[in-house]
């Protein structure tokens, strides 16, 4: 187990204190949806941190660094400037709110809290990275940076085709299926998935590095089963109707594959 600073208390003191401090600003804002931005900065930073703290390599340590502080920012950036800044909440957090009821302040801040300590666990694979020893990174740990990059490049090219699909006042009230969104209904997932795969791979030399892959299976559960893709869905039906069933007859919601004709 790595015996970097931070330690696990210890990142998970200062996230806390974090998520605390952010929550207090989205009350204020009345916008829960900073808990999305919150969650991608405190990943990238405690990767940050494991990387300038571990006792591994200089090589594994950077790398550490690289993977998570580039994911993490890139998609705390992307996250601020096209779901929070001048956007209302989001429906997720919408419909969260009215289920707390009156009591949504407190039972946000539990929320905001269980963030923290996801992030502290998502973040463990850099952590043991950063204890590695090795003095050249392996071919795996290679085979996994070649993935992050190539993935990396999916999910920011499927987020700015769909971005450019909705900015076309045209197509409003259509669902884009064009470039990655033809071969699958969330093609930006499906990448993201393969980020965390990729960090995995990076992971996977180090000691007690196969428990690294307990992230991209908590991620694919996330995105597919629980948070990502059944409320994405659902709120696609409620806007779109029939024009997104057939989306869904034709189009795989999660694996790239070729789309199938449908009669509508």
């Amino acid at each position: 187990m790595p015996d970097s600073v931070p330690t696990p208390a210890v990142a998970l003191a200062a996230t806390a204190l974090g998520f605390a401090l952010l929550h207090l600003h989205a009350t204020r804002r009345r916008n829960a949806t900073w808990v999305d931005f919150g969650w991608a900065v405190a990943i990238g930073a405690l990767a940050v941190a494991h990387a300038i703290t571990g006792d591994g390599a200089p090589v594994q340590r950077a790398f550490a660094g690289l993977l998570g502080g580039t994911w993490g920012f890139r998609l705390a950036g992307h996250l601020l400037v096209d779901r929070i800044l001048g956007r209302p909440e989001d429906a997720r957090y919408v419909q969260l709110r009215a289920w707390f009821g009156r009591h949504a302040t407190w039972h946000f801040a539990w929320f905001f809290q269980a963030q923290a300590l996801l992030a502290v666990l998502l973040a463990w694979p850099f952590a043991l990275l950063a204890d590695h020893a090795a003095p050249a990174l392996a071919p795996v740990q290679i085979a996994g940076g070649v993935l992050f990059a190539v993935a990396l490049f999916g999910e920011s090219y499927s987020d700015h085709t769909l971005a450019r699909w909705r900015a076309d006042p045209s197509r409003r009230g259509r669902t884009c299926r064009i470039g990655p969104w033809r071969f699958s209904r969330h093609p930006n997932y499906f990448c993201e998935w393969l980020i965390w795969v990729a960090f995995a791979l990076a992971a996977t030399p180090a000691p007690g590095g196969g428990w690294a892959w307990l992230a991209p299976l908590a991620m694919y559960l996330l995105i597919v089963h629980v948070t990502g893709i059944p409320h994405t869905e659902a709120q696609a039906l409620r806007s779109r109707g029939d024009e997104y069933r057939d989306y869904q007859r034709s189009t795989n919601a999660f694996f790239p594959g070729p789309p199938r004709a449908t009669l509508r």
